[in-house]
């Protein structure tokens, strides 16, 4: 059984005495207003509010959001208003604990597809208003998913789909993989139980197999590493996760043998510099795999996610990847959007932060730029239901590229995105006015497939000109397609 202590034990930061008697208070409050309900496991109900606070407090959240956390389920299961709520805690806390109740209250109006698209355009309009109110959902959602043996098949299905659909996904583009991750393999438990245990037993028996070899790697590489005077904070050996795993499997006609990141040893050393003395040492020890060494430190995912990652021929010639990261990357890797949170006394709105430059910090406006996207593309589309579900598919669930401009600046992009997305991702003339293309210093036709880490350049006429209507036939952002029909439908009107 979860107690208040166990949440205290699971800040990720110092807890100030302000910051734990705020989550004390809102422990007592929820523990009061939830004292008589269960759940259908049998177990008190407040059990599920203290295990979100928890996984709030794990993954680095503040007081605030803690607090809210033990408090979300308060207005919509109880008889507490959130006038109450607000008496108690403050206009903050229970302005994030409103937009959880919202979420709460999608209603089936006619179809599982309305009905799920309602869900998303509210998780999107919440995540516009604070992103905290989104960060508890995941919380909430996981802590539900870990429990959701005790509930009919046919709701397990529906909770398990809506799970891996939407907020496997949006733990992925906010950065949170430890989230992410179990949320994926607990979907997956679920949809697809055969194919599950199937993964998960070669998982199993493919780790214990690499046990011992991954101990000699990090034995040698210890010492290596030791004699060339650098300071390493952690190495440990990881195994893929087992919905990570399949996914690689259907790529590789299931067979494991091709898969080379199944096991990986992990090395932190202190800075940026020691990451790059780190991986010249590990290749002058063992020779590397040619085309396997991907920098993610210089070009960083998508969802903010940094590493260099190698695959050498380790102990005894065997295939085995090893990745480098900072404490730093490795706490963003983990914790995504959280890892950003910079705490202080009055905890402001990240949302503030990112939309209002008067506050200064906490999450680069960068990383969740395409959250600012999503809200502007949502308002531009209306209620267009077909497009609104298609354009979140290929613009925010869909695996992400990087390209660069000519100057070096990066562009983030869906996989199999074109010349004029990228054009309108730099500016709306830039795509109206675009001629050709270049990628990597040759022409290519506008319709080419920008692959991830290409140089693209734009070539522009000086001259006003309309987009080209054919571009919507083969272009794949809502942000470019929305552009091009505004300008072809103006230009209509005012003929």
């Amino acid at each position: 059984m979860l107690t208040l202590n166990d949440i205290y034990h699971s800040f990720r930061l110092p807890l100030t005495p302000r910051r734990k008697d705020l989550i004390a208070k809102a422990y007592s409050f929820a523990e009061n207003a939830h004292r008589g309900q269960k759940r259908r496991s049998g177990e008190d109900y407040f059990q599920h509010s203290i295990a979100t606070a928890k996984i709030l407090a794990e993954i680095g959240m503040g007081s605030k959001t803690v607090a809210a956390g033990l408090l979300h389920d308060v207005p919509e299961d109880t008889s507490v208003t959130l006038i109450e709520l607000e008496e108690n805690f403050g206009k903050e806390i229970a302005q994030i604990v409103e937009g959880i109740t919202k979420l709460g209250k999608i209603k089936l109006r006619g179809n599982k597809e309305e009905y799920f698209l309602e869900n998303l355009r509210k998780m999107f309009l919440a995540m516009a208003a604070d992103i905290r109110v989104v960060i508890i959902k995941l919380a909430d959602r996981l802590h539900n998913m870990r429990t959701l043996q005790y509930n009919p098949p046919e709701k397990q299905q529906r909770i398990a789909k809506e799970t891996m659909e939407i907020y496997v996904p949006l733990a992925n583009r906010l950065g949170i993989g430890e989230i992410k991750g179990e949320l994926a393999d607990l979907s997956f438990q679920y949809l697809d139980p055969q194919n599950y245990q199937k993964t998960e037993n070669l998982r199993n028996q493919y780790y214990k197999q690499a046990e011992t070899y991954l101990k000699k790697g990090i034995k040698e590489l210890k010492k290596e590493l030791k004699k060339h005077g650098i300071n390493t904070i952690e190495i440990y050996g990881r195994t893929k996760r087992t919905y990570s795993l399949f996914l690689k499997l259907q790529r590789h006609d299931m067979n494991i043998n091709r898969i080379f990141d199944l096991v990986a040893i992990r090395i932190i050393v202190p800075e940026v510099v020691d990451c790059y003395e780190t991986l010249g040492i590990v290749h002058e020890k063992y020779r590397p795999m040619i085309g396997r060494i991907k920098d993610y430190i210089s070009l960083p995912k998508p969802n903010g996610y940094q590493s260099i990652h190698t695959t050498i021929f380790g102990p005894e010639g065997k295939i085995l990847e090893v990745q480098i990261r900072t404490p730093k990357m490795h706490q963003e890797a983990e914790f995504g959007i959280a890892a950003h949170w910079i705490y202080s006394e009055k905890e402001q709105s990240l949302w503030k932060n990112v939309f209002n430059r008067k506050h200064k910090g906490k999450v680069p406006e960068k990383e969740i730029q395409w959250v600012k996207q999503l809200r502007d593309w949502q308002k531009e589309i209306g209620r267009d239901d077909k497009e609104f579900i298609e354009g979140l598919k290929i613009d925010f669930f869909k695996n992400r590229i990087f390209a660069l401009t000519p100057l070096g600046d990066i562009i983030d992009l869906p996989e199999d995105a074109t010349p004029i997305d990228f054009a309108y991702a730099i500016h709306t003339e830039i795509g109206h006015r675009t001629t050709g293309a270049k990628v990597n210093g040759k022409m290519v036709p506008l319709d080419y497939k920008i692959k991830n880490g290409e140089i693209v350049e734009i070539l522009t006429t000086k001259k006003k000109k309309l987009p080209n209507r054919n571009w919507l036939y083969f272009i794949k952002t809502s942000a470019a397609r929305s552009h091009i029909r505004r300008a072809l439908r103006e230009s209509q009107e005012n003929i």
